[in-house]
């Protein structure tokens, strides 16, 4: 693929609030990544053993989209083959791709594989980035996350009918509100019970570890 062309994919599968990428150009050939790193000057590049890194800026903090547009145009005019990858954003995330399963959706496949008697269960959210924990836990905050897995994410409590927890359809919305900010992880059900009756209780406590869940 033309690198002018894989610029133009990588473009359009950026959130449209994106301020600044860095792409990395990979040319295997010495004199070639050599000439490419000229014809990119403008971008002020960095040169490594095989690859060439540069930034994009909408801000006008440095070359912007068309600019590098032209630049590239320039490389492919003289044959030069290369792999362009996108490296880093700033400003929003790219958008998943539209094959990512979403939250919400495997949370229902999650539920539907439970008995039909189910009344309480314990969940974990395991995020891809420990850099959207904080704002995934204030979008799931009706759920009561709990910060507790070890790893990026929480864990949280569902109730069927009756018990401690939010109820499915409620983590479902809350879910489904990380799908919307392009949040992305894997939702499973640790602990699950049925076939359960209370009596002088609202529900049954689960231990995890040496906590109460």
């Amino acid at each position: 693929m033309p690198l002018v062309e894989r610029w133009n994919q990588v473009q359009t599968e950026l959130d449209p609030r994106w301020t600044e990428v860095t792409l990395s150009l990979s040319i295997n050939d010495d004199e070639a990544r050599s000439r490419a790193a000229a014809l990119l000057g403008p971008a002020g590049p960095g040169v490594g053993a095989k690859r060439i890194r540069f930034t994009v800026s909408t801000r006008g903090t440095g070359i912007g989209p068309e600019a590098v547009r032209r630049l590239l145009r320039r490389i492919d005019a003289e044959g030069i083959r290369g792999g362009l990858e996108l490296v880093a954003t700033q400003g929003a995330r790219p958008v998943p791709p539209p094959t990512a399963r979403s939250l919400a959706a495997a949370w229902n496949t999650a539920l539907e594989v439970l008995p039909s008697d189910w009344s309480d269960l314990v969940a974990e959210l395991e995020l891809d980035s420990s850099a959207d924990v904080d704002r995934a836990a204030v979008l799931c905050a009706p759920i009561n996350p709990i910060q507790s897995t070890g790893r990026p994410g929480f864990r949280f409590r569902c109730a069927s009918r009756r018990g401690y927890g939010a109820s499915a359809g409620m983590v479902g919305r809350c879910l489904a509100r990380l799908d919307e900010a392009g949040i992305t992880g894997r939702i499973r059900i640790t602990r699950a019970l049925s076939d359960v009756h209370p009596v002088g209780t609202q529900g049954a406590t689960f231990v995890a570890g040496r906590r109460p869940a």
